[in-house]
């Protein structure tokens, strides 16, 4: 899942940022609040931490902007310590929730894994392609109800395709989904993690597979019987 930090306080965007990559999501980060609206219209990000006090524009306009255009994103914004008045000014301009400066990093991962269930309508809670299920919010992979173990970036890619069952998914929309916008890699690195899925999904005896689209990407679909 790909999440936008909105965040001009540089050591606390950057150890946020880490904490949440070593979760597996994707995170993109940015420091004031107009570059952050920009992202935040261009990019389909799962979540938004965004914090009140930005330059260029507050938190408050920029969640009354993402409103206003009818964008539905998840947005947890960060207020000031006992600022009673700004966490009843975000719940008001659209936030869906808010946590008090300083706070503690696993109760900000315990509201974001709260606010992606209930703010996932438009995507599955669980996504099924035959006897693999894949639970994004929890983390977890099952094939035929026996645990998948998979790295971060390995659940990321199978994630991706999952989503688009039986569809093509080129190498460069994978890496957009999975890497952050911080990644100077090659795209074929998407091509090692797609051959150790396939090794693990052949050793669980999945019914499904993932097959190479020649001159796009991958697709991910039941296994011939």
């Amino acid at each position: 899942m790909r999440l936008l930090m909105v965040e001009d306080e540089e050591r606390l965007a950057q150890s946020l940022s880490q904490g949440l990559r070593a979760e597996g999501y994707a995170v993109d980060v940015v420091a004031d609040g107009r570059h952050g609206l920009d992202r935040a219209r261009e990019g389909d990000y799962a979540a938004i931490v965004l914090d009140l006090m930005l330059p260029g524009l507050n938190g408050f306009r920029v969640c009354q902007e993402l409103r206003r255009d009818g964008n539905p994103v998840p947005i947890l914004m960060l207020t000031a310590k006992n600022g009673e008045y700004d966490e009843a000014e975000a719940l008001d301009c659209g936030a869906d929730d808010f946590l008090s400066k300083p706070f503690s990093y696993v109760v900000l991962t315990a509201r974001l894994r709260a606010l992606l269930r209930r703010g996932g309508a438009t995507r599955p809670t669980v996504l099924s392609v035959e006897d693999l299920r894949i639970d994004p919010v929890a983390r977890r992979c099952t094939v035929a109800e026996r645990e998948l173990r998979l790295t971060v970036k390995e659940f990321g890619v199978l994630e991706c395709l999952a989503r688009r069952c039986g569809q093509a998914v080129p190498k460069i929309e994978i890496l957009d989904a999975v890497w952050d916008s911080a990644f100077r890699g090659d795209v074929n690195i998407v091509e090692v993690y797609v051959g150790a899925l396939r090794r693990k999904l052949d050793r669980a005896g999945a019914r499904c597979a993932i097959e190479t689209v020649r001159g796009i990407g991958y697709r991910v679909v039941p296994r011939a019987a």
